[in-house]
């Protein structure tokens, strides 16, 4: 009998650890991001070290707007753990809390840029403006499709279709917000630092 144990036990120690197909081109599909930005700002910093560079602060928006974002995080963190405990009238809110901070979120980048033609910063002109303009549009219309992705969610979660026997879509969901999350967070301390 404990020769089965041990077997039983060896088995399943060299069973490789399988990730879902749609969470792994999900992966994928975040590594394409960070190389899209990776070399955004990788020319960013080649571009600006050839001179002719116009110095600016950030609108104090993108600062506010940072602070949204860290907190939409956490409700979507709270979001999956009320699906893995079954509690849908919290997951419900939390993933509506997610959607109206994310939602805020883009309204505020618009804003930033508002803020940015009052200061003399246009998307034509000196191309240090251009770039800031190129990175905030390409990571918004990527938060657009994790808003979107949210949306869903909250339908299926009115549907009763998110809950602890089915995590795969809200775990991606959450995958991904977490991601668009830092990969803000990066760009706006890069751009602090490189203004």
């Amino acid at each position: 009998m404990a020769a089965s144990t041990n077997s039983d036990m060896l088995n399943e120690m060299d069973m490789p650890t399988r990730m879902h197909p749609k969470k792994f081109i999900l992966w994928l599909f975040m590594v394409s991001i960070v190389m899209i930005f990776a070399s955004l700002t990788s020319a960013y910093i080649v571009r600006q070290a050839e001179g002719n560079w116009e110095l600016f602060k950030l609108p104090m928006i993108f600062y506010y707007s940072s602070g949204i974002i860290l907190l939409s995080s956490i409700a979507m963190h709270w979001a999956v753990t009320c699906a893995r405990n079954n509690n849908v009238p919290q997951l419900r809110l939390a993933i509506t809390i997610t959607t109206i901070l994310g939602v805020t979120f883009l309204g505020m980048q618009v804003l930033g840029w508002g803020e940015l033609n009052e200061m003399g910063i246009f998307f034509k002109g000196n191309v240090s403006g251009t770039f800031l303009y190129v990175l905030t549009g390409v990571h918004g219309a990527h938060l657009i499709s994790g808003v979107i992705f949210l949306g869903i969610m909250l339908v299926a979660a009115f549907q009763y279709k998110v809950h602890s026997k089915q995590m795969v879509k809200i775990e991606m969901c959450a995958t991904y917000w977490h991601f668009l999350d830092g990969l803000w967070l990066y760009l706006f301390i890069f751009l602090l630092f490189n203004m």
